[in-house]
């Protein structure tokens, strides 16, 4: 099916998954074996399942401080070039996943750095999130509000109602309050909150932890229409129940990358002579990064030394993950 993009289109989407009682996972990318992963895993999940068609949303960040994917998709660095990779890539898969409803984001979009893009030609995405989160609250509703007017009727809009550093320029971690949540979307008519419910990734190890009164006092404001950012601090069961606390969408990218990792890592070192060949298998246990047990002293060859067999590593554990998220939420 073609990339859904178009105001009404979306929606139309999201009121389809909210009759189901679904949360659309919106996982991130920077590369073409985490965007292959993500659909083949939903395309799997649609067949096994029986569904005509499911939703899933790929994001990108793009001069986000905290991470600039677009310029990560090539190696050129450049987020242009990243950017057309990315939305190449996904219109052409999208064409091999037919059962698939696939959504393009515009996550984490700079009100300043990002204002060339904000106010290019978006008609090939289906959302974006204006990111002013960084300015003081009413500058940030005033900025946001007038994105909307110029922006609103082409695709989703999501906003960020946060204000992420204080009058000193010292990093603030306030749970969003439903009332400022509520004035928040009047105000700037956005079609999707992104609240800070104790997920947030500014927010140190031992303070994560996720909100789920926070979550229902927003929803009985403005209902289901609540995005949220990161789950690594979110049960099983509570992810179960996101929609139930007015969670319409979750954002996910650290979980791909960091859940992935591990099995790599144990991979090479398992196979160092064949990835490495014997001269660096021996050289590392010399070193004492690897033990005796590990001196097979198996030649180099091309099923573990190439980039496609480190790559099919990862895309074997991510589709793990995402298939994790998908049995939680469209089941």
């Amino acid at each position: 099916m073609p990339i859904i993009t178009g105001r009404e289109n979306v929606l139309a989407i999201y009121e389809k998954a909210a009759k189901k009682g679904w949360v659309i996972p919106c996982f991130c990318s920077e590369n073409l074996t985490t965007t292959e992963a993500i659909l083949t895993a939903a395309s799997d999940f649609a067949k096994e399942k029986g569904y005509d068609g499911i939703p899933v949303t790929l994001a990108i960040t793009n001069r986000y401080d905290r991470r600039t994917q677009s310029a990560y998709y090539t190696h050129t660095r450049r987020w242009d070039i990243g950017l057309e990779l990315f939305r190449s890539n996904l219109e052409i898969l999208s064409r091999v996943f037919p059962d698939l409803d696939v959504m393009i984001h515009l996550d984490h979009a700079q009100h300043d750095a990002d204002e060339e893009l904000l106010e290019s030609d978006l008609s090939m995405y289906s959302s974006v999130m204006y990111d002013a989160s960084v300015l003081p609250m009413e500058e940030n509703m005033e900025k946001t509000r007038a994105y909307v007017r110029r922006k609103g009727q082409e695709l989703l809009i999501e906003g960020a109602c946060d204000e992420i550093t204080d009058a000193d320029g010292e990093i603030r971690c306030e749970i969003t309050d439903a009332d400022k949540c509520e004035r928040y979307m009047r105000e700037t008519g956005v079609d999707i909150v992104v609240a800070n419910l104790g997920t947030e990734h500014r927010a140190s190890g031992h303070d994560l932890h996720y909100r789920c009164d926070a979550a229902r006092a927003i929803k009985a404001r403005i209902g289901s229409r609540i995005c949220l950012h990161g789950t690594s601090s979110v049960s099983n069961d509570q992810i179960k129940k996101l929609f139930d606390d007015g969670i319409c969408k979750v954002n996910i990218w650290t979980a791909l990358e960091r859940d992935s990792s591990p099995a790599l890592t144990e991979w090479t070192v398992k196979n160092a002579a064949k990835c490495g060949g014997p001269a660096l298998e021996h050289k590392l246990i010399e070193q004492g990064y690897l033990t005796e047990c590990s001196g097979t002293g198996n030649k180099s060859t091309l099923d573990y030394y190439t980039t496609t067999a480190r790559q099919e590593i990862i895309f074997r554990e991510m589709k793990k993950i995402v298939r994790g998220y998908l049995d939680l939420w469209y089941c």
